[in-house]
């Protein structure tokens, strides 16, 4: 039953443009850690293997891919605020 699936990146995916929101916000790199980011990155990717994988080409691949996409765009925000904090720490 992937309803439950379904449910978990639904509730997942509404906490990811809140992250985003406040990144581009606050343009600080603060509260966040680039590895989790990246762990959450790498869980999403693997998600969407296993249903290749498993042929269940289904529109919870496409919730993956909406997920991944908006925390791919967290991960550049980090980076993007990181460099603004280094240049203005120097």
């Amino acid at each position: 039953m992937q309803i439950f699936e379904i449910i978990m990146l639904l509730c997942f995916g509404m906490s990811w443009p809140i992250s985003v929101y406040k990144s581009i916000r606050s343009k600080s790199t603060k509260g966040k850690s680039v590895i989790f980011i990246i762990a959450i990155i790498i869980g999403y990717i693997s998600g969407i293997v296993g249903k290749i994988v498993n042929q269940q080409f289904t529109y919870v691949v496409a919730l993956y891919f909406i997920n991944l996409i908006v925390v791919s765009i967290d991960l550049g925000l980090y980076f993007i605020n990181a460099r603004r904090e280094k240049a203005v720490a120097a």
